[in-house]
């Protein structure tokens, strides 16, 4: 299967239809493939049980079918998005806490913001580059490189800058970009398996992320936080001008900024599991949004695999 013209073709083709044929296949992919119980559907569900205990398992069987009809929304909205107007990108976001991330950009500081793969991402950074300051982003180089290279016209087309990881030190420019000042850098960072991801409590159980984000704000002393990203039903005016009957609501958390007291190593794990906290919270309340189709726990890791990237840590 040709992925790499998959995804271009939806890119071409998808922005031409109505918004509603758009949902209406998103939603029968997402129930086709809660349907056949693959490996990803049975990994998602796994996660939620995690961090939704209080569900019997009909309930989080439930929760995996809303999950997956979030996470092929996400699919169509990422095919759309660039012909939606400024006008419908605005009305389909709705931000909380953004004050203190105004003033911060006002002053020239440069915001290192720590995201899960919730919500739409995509559309929050489009929508930041217009209404906050521009946006500088990492992304992993997918395989084929014409995959790769589809994602990568489709979010430099909607006003994001991205560095590919693999290109050159990203985090020696990352460090510079943030010291530069005015400038968002989101990461995605719930999930991160190598030798230089940092294990944490997540939702109370022992998970790995990635240490970049908290990395990049002790280096550059930048302010760090957390931002959740959700889906939201839209009604009236708003869903008029939106287009569409879902928009999403992104929840800057407060400031988070590096402590000197402490040595750079412990600096970096404190402002992670500070991070991580926050980014639970939300995940909690709406697990649905939480795109994690792969192993993010300890407990789910193959132990003879985590034990290898343990000693792959300890050596380095």
């Amino acid at each position: 299967m040709n992925v790499a013209g998959l995804y271009s073709f939806a890119w071409r083709v998808a922005g031409r239809l109505p918004g509603s044929v758009v949902r209406g296949l998103c939603a029968v992919a997402a129930d086709v493939t809660w349907l056949l119980r693959r490996g990803g559907v049975v990994q998602l569900e796994a996660n939620y049980a995690r961090v939704r205990p209080d569900l019997n398992a009909r309930e989080v069987r439930r929760l995996g079918r809303v999950g997956m009809r979030s996470y092929m929304r996400y699919f169509g909205e990422a095919f759309t998005l660039r012909s939606l107007t400024p006008a419908q990108i605005d009305a389909r976001v709705r931000a909380t806490g953004v004050e203190a991330v105004q003033a911060a950009l006002d002053e020239g500081q440069g915001l290192v913001l720590a995201l899960g793969h919730l919500g739409n991402w995509d559309l929050a950074g489009a929508w930041a580059t217009r209404n906050l300051a521009a946006v500088t982003t990492v992304a992993e180089r997918l395989k084929p490189e014409e995959l790769f290279q589809e994602f990568l016209a489709f979010r430099e087309s909607i006003g994001l800058r991205i560095l590919a990881l693999g290109d050159g030190d990203v985090f020696r420019d990352l460090v510079r970009t943030a010291r530069a000042g005015t400038v968002l850098i989101p990461l995605l960072a719930d999930r991160d398996l190598t030798a230089k991801g940092i294990e944490v409590d997540l939702a109370g159980h022992r998970a790995r992320v990635a240490a970049g984000p908290a990395a990049l704000a002790v280096t550059a002393k930048a302010a760090l936080l957390t931002t959740v990203i959700t889906y939201e039903r839209l009604h009236g005016e708003r869903r008029r001008a939106a287009g569409s009957p879902w928009g999403i609501h992104i929840a800057f958390g407060p400031l988070i900024r590096p402590r000197d007291d402490l040595a750079r190593a412990d600096q970096v794990r404190a402002l992670t599991q500070s991070w991580v906290d926050d980014l639970a919270e939300g995940i909690r309340q709406d697990p649905q949004d939480w795109h994690m189709l792969q192993k993010v726990f300890i407990a789910d890791l193959d132990p003879a695999r985590y034990a290898e990237t343990l000693a792959q840590e300890a050596s380095a």
